[in-house]
């Protein structure tokens, strides 16, 4: 198990030793100071429970018995699928688990920017006691972008501070949207009329850098921009930009392109912006059910079966043709 947050003797690890599994901890922070990457001790492996760290295909060629990859979390763009496929592991996120939580995390980042809670807290432990004019939630507009589970969730708790609320979504429910009194809007719209933007996408090609310069040109002067969804959805480069001209009132980010965010970063110059450490999934009743979920499908595949939340299913047509002569099966 390469989770960070999972260990020894916690429940994940029973329900898995109790299931006759012999179960080995390393976390990539373990293995930095033992100087070893992922590849180095893959090699003997059925399964792995793995959280945010690269998968690559240097990872399936190293390991010749694996069967499955439990991701702890809803997406999975740190997998290279594509190599899992060839291989033939099966790869299973666990999505649903964390939606309470980002959406809550989300909530709280949007409160920050809007009153700027985290600045005075810092003013205030410096000895000053400053009293700057916030903005109220009430009556301002949200705009979601990608309104799934999560963008359902924020917008039902935005509503409930009094907000109005907007969304954009290729594949949007226009049934739930005007059943819940959520505008429906193309992204230039929702960009131009939004108080407030929170992004709630998977990354992928058509999604990467979905704000950037010309994007941030079409919001309101003024705005605040929320992503707690993946760090590449935002052109961190133009972002500086927005608000280095005073564009941008300010931007929350629990994801960026590079983590940690790195030292050299622009966004650690601005007082209005706040960056937190991917923590949006981070409570113990989501990592509860992320673990478990995550064992269950390792479980279920090394088992013969087919997981519920398998992203390649036809993983299993190549498995046996991708399993080298006399590899070990489980």
């Amino acid at each position: 198990m390469t989770t960070g947050w999972l260990g020894p003797g916690d429940e994940v690890d029973r329900y898995l030793t109790g299931a006759g599994l012999q179960v080995v901890h390393g976390s990539i922070r373990e293995r930095e100071r033992r100087g070893r990457t992922l590849s180095d001790v893959v090699g003997s492996v059925d399964a792995i429970v793995a959280g945010t760290e690269h998968i690559g295909r240097e990872v399936f060629e190293a390991a010749p018995r694996l069967r499955v990859i439990g991701r702890t979390g809803v997406g999975h763009d740190n997998v290279d699928v594509v190599a899992a496929t060839a291989h033939g592991v099966a790869v299973c996120p666990t999505p649903g688990v964390n939606r309470q939580s980002v959406a809550e995390h989300t909530m709280g980042l949007l409160l920050g920017l809007a009153r700027g809670i985290p600045q005075n807290v810092a003013s205030v432990r410096a000895g000053r006691w400053e009293q700057p004019s916030g903005r109220e939630l009430a009556g301002a507009t949200l705009g979601v972008v990608g309104l799934g589970a999560i963008g359902r969730l924020v917008a039902g708790l935005a509503q409930a501070f009094g907000m109005r609320v907007v969304a954009h979504d290729p594949a949007i429910d226009r049934a739930y949207a005007a059943e819940h009194d959520i505008g429906v809007r193309e992204l230039p719209r929702l960009l131009n009329e939004s108080d407030f933007v929170s992004l709630h996408l998977f990354l992928s090609p058509g999604t990467r850098h979905l704000l950037d310069a010309n994007a941030f040109a079409l919001m309101k002067p003024g705005a605040f921009v929320i992503n707690t969804a993946r760090g590449g959805i935002v052109d961190e480069d133009a972002l500086a930009d927005a608000l280095a001209s005073g564009r941008l009132g300010g931007a929350a980010m629990d994801t960026v392109g590079t983590e940690p965010l790195p030292p050299d970063s622009p966004l650690r110059s601005f007082d209005n912006v706040l960056v937190t450490a991917h923590i949006g999934a981070a409570t113990e009743e989501s990592r509860a059910r992320s673990g478990l979920m995550a064992a269950r499908s390792v479980l279920t595949v090394l088992r013969g079966g087919r997981a519920e939340h398998t992203v390649n299913p036809e993983y299993a047509m190549l498995r046996d043709r991708a399993r080298p002569h006399g590899a070990a099966r489980r």
